[in-house]
């Protein structure tokens, strides 16, 4: 037994796992539900720490129990997560009902399950859709917004997407009972897969993986893929965003970027820009600003391709960063997103 924790008198010297097993050892066995809140590898770190504990004071007990109570009451001291959700419904729930409503939960946010599929990326929705009958892709499509309909249809195949657009022409009221039975075969085949895999695509994961390359190592990769799957590498090409993307952006979120840029780094980008992407980038700068950066860029004379690709590539995440923020909009490489003054 280690000979430091054979008498405890100060707090202090407890690890978490520790504290954690004098507080599930002080309540006693009235209280085991607690360990089963506890994944596998919490269990076996709090029991290691239980079995080489020690004698541990009253006053310790008392301290840490306060200390417990305390952090229970105060505000985000509990933290939750889907699987302590899940655990907790699964004790007084029929496993069928939990399972719809932790797909609820996790799957795209919305009320109904039209909302929810206004909410799906329409590459993953329309890559669902191609596998079932042209009646029921009119149907889905003409239940969820217009625009969302149109990107759907444009990521089908065409004659596919065309037979669907015959059918949603012709289409009369659809029965309370058809349409159940579609929420219903969503509910279950897709939007339970679709929480499964995190909500997210295969080919935007590899989209992001992509965009983390070098030029090099990302046109070698995907001329490979070409070979091999021409429609996964197109799509994972239309779903990147890029350094030259960027010129999609409007005039206040060009100046935001810059203001998050730092400034060398931004030379070093525009460097190996576009011309039309430099002189976008310098017409929302100040004159001054603009012949500095000019005078800057000129100065650096040659510059290898590396540095430029790792420059642009930081001006993309900072992009992105600012995009999850809302504070600028980012437009995709498909071209359809950019602003028309």
């Amino acid at each position: 037994m280690n000979a430091r924790l054979k008498s405890i008198s100060d707090p202090a010297r407890l690890s978490g796992p520790e504290k954690a097993a004098v507080i599930l050892l002080a309540l006693g066995e009235d209280h085991g539900t607690i360990w089963q809140a506890l994944d596998e590898e919490e269990i076996k770190e709090i029991s290691q720490a239980m079995a080489g504990l020690g004698n541990v004071s009253a006053a310790v007990v008392e301290q840490l129990l306060v200390d417990f109570i305390s952090g229970m009451s105060g505000a985000g001291a509990i933290m939750g997560s889907f699987e302590q959700t899940q655990r907790l419904l699964q004790a007084f729930l029929p496993p069928d009902k939990v399972d719809t409503l932790m797909e609820e939960i996790r799957g795209p946010a919305g009320r109904t399950m039209w909302d929810k599929l206004g909410n799906v990326n329409e590459a993953v929705l329309a890559n669902y859709l191609k596998n079932e009958y042209p009646q029921t892709v009119a149907v889905v499509l003409s239940k969820v917004k217009s625009e969302h309909a149109a990107r759907v249809l444009a990521a089908l195949p065409e004659d596919f997407a065309l037979e669907c657009v015959t059918r949603m022409l012709r289409m009369e009221p659809v029965q309370r009972e058809i349409l159940d039975k579609i929420e219903q075969t969503l509910r279950t085949e897709f939007m339970s897969n679709l929480a499964r895999t995190s909500k997210r695509d295969s080919h935007e994961m590899m989209a992001d993986i992509f965009n983390a390359f070098d030029r090099q190592t990302e046109a070698r990769f995907i001329a490979a893929l070409e070979e091999r799957n021409r429609e996964s590498a197109e799509r994972i090409r239309a779903l990147m965003f890029v350094f030259e993307d960027l010129s999609k952006l409007d005039p206040g979120g060009v100046q935001t970027l810059l203001r998050g840029c730092e400034k060398d780094q931004l030379g070093l980008a525009l460097k190996g820009a576009s011309d039309g992407l430099r002189e976008m980038f310098f017409s929302n700068m100040s004159e001054r600003a603009a012949k500095i950066m000019r005078d800057d860029m000129e100065n650096m004379g040659p510059v290898r391709l590396r540095d430029v690709d790792q420059a642009q590539m930081a001006m993309v995440q900072v992009a992105k960063d600012l995009a999850a923020k809302g504070e600028i909009m980012l437009a995709g490489s498909g071209g359809d997103d950019e602003l028309i003054y």
